[in-house]
């Protein structure tokens, strides 16, 4: 089996060639999918697609032209993916259901911990030999509520973590998880948790129910200070609506490891360029919003797990048989 590996990037590659083991022939495109890179596959059975490729109907049916059969995700999220069409065309769909929940866990409380003790900025004063401590006081994580929205498998390591630290936890999710009772999580509405929460940690998948769940309106029935956290999509938030309350002081922090409008930017070095995003170059002006570039993913187990379960789905395909991951 020939496979094109769209958005190919260089910390990746050691892990999935030795997943593959020589088993099939790869091809490395350090491009984006989309309608004008789908010919690139041209000749190759499978396709193996990153978090910000562009599978849409479109896109589909030019692979589908090219002898295209399978659809490899190297992501836990398919929103990307146009499956109506997929099933249409019969393309075989899998993706990586569980990579490691504790890199993206760890990561949310990464960000609220740099946030909360201003650990950037910080850093940048000592640099400059400024010793001063003044706007640098934090806040104890020890008996502050903070609200888990998603309480999956992501959602509950999270728990895990925030109940070590002493933190009072409101979670919210249609299906509620056994998983997170011994860390005291207590399961409330949505309004509730906004209402009563000193911190809010997405983690969601993205689709039409989710979509902008941080808007003007959940936002002015939040604590006045709150600090959002969002390791899951970008979609989730509505990051106009989250200036505006980051300049009234409505939102005292905010944590994204992504961002709506992610695809132009993320997973690329653009330091030469001229920023055309106006907002996330406002974003970027706030001495309380930290930005990483879709990193929560980034250890050395989740993209080890992620190859070998990539290349598992694509046995399945190859060799005629379920797979527990397609979806």
């Amino acid at each position: 089996m020939k496979v094109a590996i769209f958005s190919a990037h260089g910390f990746e590659k050691e892990y999935l060639e030795k997943a593959n083991a020589g088993r099939r022939e790869l091809v490395y495109l350090d491009t984006r999918l989309n309608a004008q890179t789908a010919l690139l596959a041209k000749g190759c059975e499978a396709v193996c697609l990153f978090v910000n490729d562009d599978a849409s109907a479109k896109v589909l049916h030019l692979l589908a032209q090219n002898g295209v059969k399978y659809l490899a995700l190297r992501s836990a999220g398919f929103n990307h993916v146009d499956l109506d069409a997929a099933k249409k065309l019969n393309l075989r769909t899998a993706r990586v259901s569980e990579y490691s929940p504790y890199a993206i866990a760890e990561h949310a409380v990464a960000l609220m911990l740099a946030l909360n003790r201003k650990l950037i900025r910080a850093n940048r004063r000592v640099t400059d030999l400024n010793f001063s401590l003044d706007g640098l006081v934090g806040f104890d994580m020890n008996g502050k509520t903070v609200g888990i929205v998603g309480t999956g498998k992501i959602g509950s390591v999270l728990a895990k973590i925030l109940h070590g630290f002493g933190c009072r936890l409101l979670g919210y999710d249609p299906m509620q998880n056994p998983d997170v009772t011994p860390y005291g999580l207590t399961y409330t509405d949505l309004d509730t948790l906004f209402r009563e929460s000193d911190i809010i940690s997405l983690h969601l998948p993205l689709n039409p129910k989710t979509r902008y769940i941080i808007n003007a309106d959940s936002i002015s029935g939040m604590k006045r200070g709150v600090m959002i956290i969002n390791t899951s999509r970008g979609g989730l938030v509505h990051t106009k609506n989250v200036v505006k309350a980051l300049k009234s002081g409505q939102i005292g922090s905010l944590g994204l490891d992504v961002y709506e409008e992610e695809q132009a930017l993320f997973f690329e070095d653009h330091s030469e360029d001229i920023l055309q995003d106006d907002t996330i170059a406002r974003l970027i002006t706030f001495p309380n919003v930290l930005i990483t570039s879709h990193q929560a993913f980034l250890t050395d187990t989740a993209l080890r797990n992620i190859a070998e379960t990539t290349f598992y789905n694509l046995d399945c395909f190859e060799g005629g048989i379920g797979c527990v991951n397609e979806v």
